[in-house]
């Protein structure tokens, strides 16, 4: 086993001893980001781990505004502390020195290039956020990084699309989100052929021939259900406007994929 893995595997332990914590605390925390869906995705775990070298650089969590003290409470047990430059921003970020982990805490909702609201979420899945969830997190994000692609392409391989939760992606939950926000739509779909084509071509030679027309049929069946949908006026109107006009929040580099290596060169820095 290499250091890589062990790493990646302290990562994952961590997620599962936090939210068991949580849960015995009568607290909802989910774990969300690559840690969850390494633990989701347990038979193509060599994929995503070794042969795409898909690397968790971090833990990152979802709960409610009303729990963020007992979140405190619970994650100081474990020897995080916040980090006070980085509150009152929808989050809170902590950091365990001793361990070098920087933890991103999320309250009430995901606010990047759009915005997914989980107040009647958390109950679904555990320890992570539902299926729909995670890869919603994933495909929101407009400047889709490979990282993220590599994250699709698992939970594509690992899980059934369709109606309801259990071990699904909920296409379903997805399509009727979509269908009430055509620039979130627009966004996930593209991101979705992305996904596909990267799947056939750039990694290609990562996977079998069947696991590329596994992606493809998957990824077919939730544009089909997605297109299904009843659209209101509104988002047809806005259909037209198409990306003339921006359809997404535009959010800093740091508060999208570079939060660990910034915060972690400031630690470095102050520790000098």
């Amino acid at each position: 086993m290499t250091d890589t893995e062990l790493v990646d595997e302290d990562f994952v332990q961590e997620a599962v001893k936090i939210t068991e914590q949580a849960q015995k605390a009568n607290v909802p925390l989910r774990a969300m980001g690559a840690c969850a869906i390494r633990i989701h995705c347990p038979n193509h775990l060599k994929l995503h781990r070794v042969t795409m070298q898909r690397r968790i650089t971090d833990l990152d969590f979802m709960t409610l505004r009303e729990y963020q003290t007992n979140v405190r409470d619970i994650v100081k047990q474990y020897g995080y502390s916040p980090d006070l430059a980085m509150v009152g921003i929808g989050r809170d970020i902590y950091r365990n020195a001793e361990k070098s982990i920087v933890m991103d805490v999320f309250f009430d909702r995901l606010e990047m290039c759009h915005t997914i609201e989980f107040e009647n979420r958390l109950e679904i899945d555990f320890p992570t956020l539902s299926l729909a969830d995670l890869i919603l997190q994933k495909l929101q994000v407009v400047k889709i990084n490979e990282k993220d692609v590599k994250d699709v392409i698992v939970l594509l391989l690992e899980h059934e699309v369709g109606q309801g939760d259990k071990e699904t992606i909920d296409t379903e939950h997805i399509a009727k989100l979509l269908a009430g926000d055509w620039g979130f739509y627009y966004t996930v779909t593209t991101n979705l052929n992305k996904a596909r084509n990267m799947a056939a071509n750039q990694y290609g030679n990562m996977l079998l021939q069947e696991e590329v027309k596994t992606i493809d049929s998957r990824v077919d069946n939730m544009l089909s259900r997605f297109n299904e949908e009843p659209k209101s006026m509104k988002w047809k109107m806005r259909e037209r406007v198409g990306t003339k006009r921006i359809w997404y929040r535009e959010v800093e580099e740091v508060a999208m994929g570079s939060l660990t290596e910034y915060l972690m060169k400031k630690y470095q820095r102050e520790e000098e």
